[in-house]
């Protein structure tokens, strides 16, 4: 939030075309914008064990494992059983083999949120979600940027064609430099303001070795895995899948992926089984759980819950990107739809000087149901919801595009979309 800040007020252009001047620029405060970021997780973090403090839940901290039906075992040696267990251990940051952290000048997310120090030139290794949210960050903050991927394209979460605006508007802009296709093989750290990071990088087809890089620091953003480790969950005939806890779709743990048997009253939500590594995902899997111990049947529609990336401006999707909802509609032997509707045509967004972006709608022609939906945009985060909550309780495009969206708000680029889709104009 606040590199967004300083980069809307660094922005002298944007801010004469309101008729606004900042003389001398925007400066920051690294130590306020840190202590910033520590202050908001202190009062999230309160505010949650107040809740449970209302709620009567009692919070032991210690570290558990799997003890058996019933039953956990923490590291000190205490037993707990309970009638129904709920495994949620969330994940931690992979490190690649051949990359060594030191957390101060090779570190993850996880460090990296401390911002202990902002780099004069950083490498960025892996362009997913969590690589772009911190390149954002650190370019609004002055720092040059380098991307390392192994892949062929960057941004591989993204559909491919808001992966182009995203490199536009995210990347190109920003001087951002990119090398694909290659790993970093080694990553030996330095010392700040001594000594660079060096980062030997191969080819990742012929693991031929590429080029040699110096840099100040570097952020490893390789994604992250299951942290299940210390769960004692295979002593007890539950086989983990590169560390993922296998479950059916009522959250019920399985003693395999394939073929595997319901463990009795052992549920496991969140990162550690893998499905969908989202804060939201893990609530909406607990709620399941919940539901599900009660005797309730319930079953998440992940494919209705929506996922962003918090850059500015920010990037939001739900269900099927572009390639995808071609392969269904050639499995299932159906015409697929697309809707383009543009941020340059919005009056919010025009007054805000933020006309870039768009808003992109798959579905299906016969049943004019969403198959997917991606936003790049202003508040594209906020706007994905509508889209999701229309598509999880199953409303045609044609419904969608007869609900009425207040003017002037940048809702009206989902309307262009919903209208789009059934051949109406929004204008």
């Amino acid at each position: 939030a606040a590199a967004g800040r300083v980069r809307e007020m660094s922005d002298e252009a944007h801010l004469a075309s309101m008729g606004i001047s900042l003389p001398g620029g925007a400066t920051y405060d690294r130590e306020g914008v840190a202590a910033h970021a520590k202050q908001l997780v202190s009062k999230v973090r309160g505010g949650l064990e107040g809740s449970l403090d209302r709620l009567g839940v009692e919070v032991i901290p210690q570290l558990a494992a799997y003890g058996g039906e019933h039953t956990l075992v923490t590291k000190e040696g205490d037993t707990y059983t309970a009638q129904d267990i709920i495994l949620a251990p969330g994940s931690v940051p992979f490190v690649p083999p051949g990359v060594e952290v030191d957390g101060s000048t090779v570190y993850t997310s996880d460090e990296a949120l401390d911002l202990e120090h902002v780099p004069e030139y950083v490498a960025i290794i892996g362009s997913g979600i969590i690589g772009l949210e911190f390149a954002d960050v650190y370019t609004a903050l002055g720092s040059e940027v380098t991307f390392i991927e192994a892949l062929d394209t960057l941004m591989p979460a993204f559909d491919r064609e808001i992966a182009r605006v995203a490199d536009r508007l995210l990347l190109q802009s920003r001087g951002i430099d990119y090398r694909t296709g290659v790993f970093a093989a080694k990553v030996a750290p330095g010392v700040r303001d001594e000594r660079p990071v060096v980062i030997q990088t191969i080819d990742a087809k012929t693991k031929e070795p590429v080029e040699t890089l110096e840099v100040d620091a570097c952020l490893v953003a390789t994604g992250r895995v299951a942290n299940t480790k210390s769960l004692n969950l295979e002593e007890h005939g539950i086989t983990l899948a590169r560390g993922v806890v296998p479950v059916d779709e009522r959250m019920r743990v399985l003693t395999a992926k394939e073929d595997g048997e319901v463990v009795p009253h052992l549920y496991c939500i969140g990162d550690a089984n893998g499905i969908q590594m989202l804060a939201h995902t893990a609530s909406a899997q607990g709620i399941s759980a919940i539901e599900n111990i009660c005797g309730r049947e319930h079953v998440v529609d992940h494919e209705s819950i929506p996922g962003a990336c918090f850059t500015h401006p920010e990037v939001a999707s739900v269900g099927l990107d572009e390639d995808k909802a071609k392969a269904r509609a050639a499995d299932e032997g159906f015409e697929l739809g697309k809707a383009v509707s543009h941020f340059r045509a919005n009056s919010k967004a025009l007054a805000e000087g933020e006309g870039d972006g768009i808003v992109k709608l798959l579905f299906n022609k016969e049943t004019e149901q969403i198959l997917g939906a991606h936003i790049i945009g202003l508040h594209a985060a906020d706007l994905i919801t509508e889209i999701a909550n229309a598509k999880q309780a199953g409303t045609s495009i044609r419904d969608l595009a007869f609900t009425v969206h207040t003017h002037p708000t940048l809702s009206e680029v989902v309307d262009g979309a919903f209208k789009e889709a059934v051949g109406m104009n929004a204008h």
